[in-house]
């Protein structure tokens, strides 16, 4: 509450979700059913260390000049139940790149992800049932050249050129 468009929070928060089957939207869970579907102590341990994952990743961004905005990580345990990081991580498809330079509390933000598609098909009038209509040429081009931004800055190198 209280609360601007875009504005930085004091502290990171950890918003657990289910992970639904193919096909499906993951679903929001309050940290009190995380702990009941995987118990008190791997609840603890995720969120510590997601949380954790996110502070050094933030951190190492700003220094190129991207704000995390937020990010997702999944999580599974093996056959030992350890816990173990699992899928993509820190990609413009599972996290909200923005450019620093261009940050403006209050105001939508420009990006470095996947936004620019959703923005796209919402304009498009797509009611969300599949199958989803196909991109335009533009708007895969951009994308794309979004995405290699966001490499460059964070890695200093140029895909292109590898």
């Amino acid at each position: 509450q209280g609360l601007k468009e875009s504005a930085k929070l004091n502290e990171p928060i950890f918003t657990p979700s289910s992970k639904e089957a193919v096909g499906h939207h993951d679903e929001n869970i309050s940290y009190e059913e995380c702990e009941v579907r995987i118990g008190k102590e791997m609840a603890t341990r995720v969120k510590e260390i997601s949380i954790k994952l996110y502070q050094e990743a933030s951190a190492f961004a700003l220094t190129k000049g991207i704000i995390i905005a937020d990010t997702k990580f999944e999580f599974g345990v093996d056959d030992k139940n350890n816990l173990v990081l699992i899928d993509e991580i820190l990609t413009p498809d599972s996290s909200r790149f923005w450019p620093l330079d261009q940050y403006r509390e209050g105001a939508c933000q420009p990006s470095f992800d996947k936004q620019f598609i959703r923005d796209w098909l919402e304009s498009s009038g797509w009611n969300k049932t599949p199958p989803p209509p196909s991109l335009p040429l533009e708007v895969i081009t951009k994308t794309t050249q979004k995405y290699l931004e966001a490499f460059q800055k964070l890695t200093g190198q140029d895909i292109k050129n590898n």
